[in-house]
């Protein structure tokens, strides 16, 4: 386990009586932060942004009774029929099912309280059953997922690389990717799919699999692209499409070609002062036919680009204020020159402080690249 997860919290061992790990568990706090962080995710889950802001303009009291009806609506509905109907009779018995009959001079009180409870607790398992189910799927789908990822940084001569990606999920919809290309070259990768979760990912290995099969044959970062955007146009889903930062460096060169398809702007930071590669092109799949650009940077020993999914700029913390993309510039500006590795992880240690206990609620990447100069990697 981490240390960021032995912060979060402990792992009580096998020898470990269970008292004491539930003493500690109240002592150190972790129950009151896991209980507000848990309403929180019900809260993002079952009420959109718009019926967020209108809940808020509401009191106290309408807003409890309000958030609590919709809750309890929430749960009825999104189970099946047959589990409904065993949930709706289990509030019924639960609220009317105590009666007391007469009978000559005997009492009798008859309750199905204890049905209500039964029938509870099954519908509990049968979920938990389909939970564990998927949680077992959604665990080789995140292995298949870690096995495309990279498996060592990138390196080439005369440049300092550096990447990570870090799902809010098991799975994630994030690509970070590096290719080896014809003369040496080396093109890097970072996209962000619309959403999260296992349709994210799915799609984010389909995006990893067809920029692999059409770029040795693309004429320029323009033609890749096109290809792109009208296979994900063709094979993807509706409302589904997928932001891409690319690049291209060759080894000992100072020249960056590069393509934004409706990414965050990628930030360059030299002597003279900060420049954003903004996108040319809507993302890739959300028009058919969409015409993208090739771009050109020329970049001194020193320079520094940081690219970086938006999981990272809207990263939130528990008094809902975002890392935000100033904090980023101003922390990137100040690492300068420094190892490309250096600066990523002091800008990830910086986004998990400012997060504290928080969750993150969306996948978070970033892709560092540093100019060292002829003859010079790490």
């Amino acid at each position: 386990m981490s240390k960021k997860d032995a912060a979060d919290g402990r792992e009580g061992g096998p020898g470990e009586s269970l008292p004491r790990v539930v003493f500690d568990d109240f002592r150190s706090g972790r129950i009151g932060r896991g209980l507000r962080e848990d309403f929180r995710e019900l809260y993002r889950f079952y009420f959109t942004e718009e019926q967020r802001e209108k809940l808020a303009r509401r009191g106290p009291v309408g807003r409890f009774f309000h958030v609590t009806w919709n809750l309890i609506r929430a749960l009825i509905v999104r189970l099946s029929p047959v589990r409904r109907v065993m949930l709706l009779l289990s509030l019924l018995f639960a609220l009317f099912g105590t009666a007391n009959y007469k009978v000559d001079e005997l009492s009798v009180r008859l309750s199905l309280s204890p049905v209500a409870y039964v029938l509870v607790l099954l519908v509990l398992l049968l979920e938990l059953k389909d939970k564990l189910l998927a949680r077992d799927e959604i665990a080789v789908a995140r292995q298949v997922q870690l096995a495309l990822l990279p498996r060592e940084q990138p390196r080439l001569r005369g440049w300092s690389l550096w990447c990570s990606t870090r799902p809010a999920n098991d799975v994630g919809g994030d690509l970070v990717d590096h290719l080896e290309l014809a003369g040496g070259n080396l093109g890097v990768v970072l996209g962000d799919v619309a959403g999260k979760g296992l349709g994210a990912a799915l799609l984010c290995a389909k995006l990893q699999a067809s920029l692999r099969a059409v770029i040795p044959e693309c004429r320029s970062l323009a033609d890749l692209g096109a290809r792109l955007n009208d296979i994900l146009h063709r094979d993807g889903i509706e409302n589904r499409y997928a932001t891409l930062f690319y690049a291209e460096i060759a080894p000992d060169a100072g020249r960056l070609r590069f393509l934004n398809a409706g990414h965050n702007a990628a930030l360059v930071f030299r002597r003279a002062g900060l420049e954003r590669l903004g996108a040319s092109a809507p993302p890739l799949g959300m028009f058919q036919g969409t015409a993208y650009r090739e771009e050109v940077l020329d970049l001194e020993p020193g320079d520094l680009v940081v690219a970086f999914s938006d999981g990272l700029s809207e990263a939130t913390n528990d008094r809902e204020e975002e890392f935000g993309q100033a904090r980023i510039e101003t922390l990137a500006a100040s690492l300068r020159g420094r190892p490309a590795a250096e600066t990523g992880e002091r800008i990830l240690r910086e986004a998990d402080r400012f997060l504290g206990d928080r969750r993150p609620h969306d996948d978070l990447s970033l892709f560092v690249l540093s100019r060292t100069g002829p003859g010079t990697a790490s």
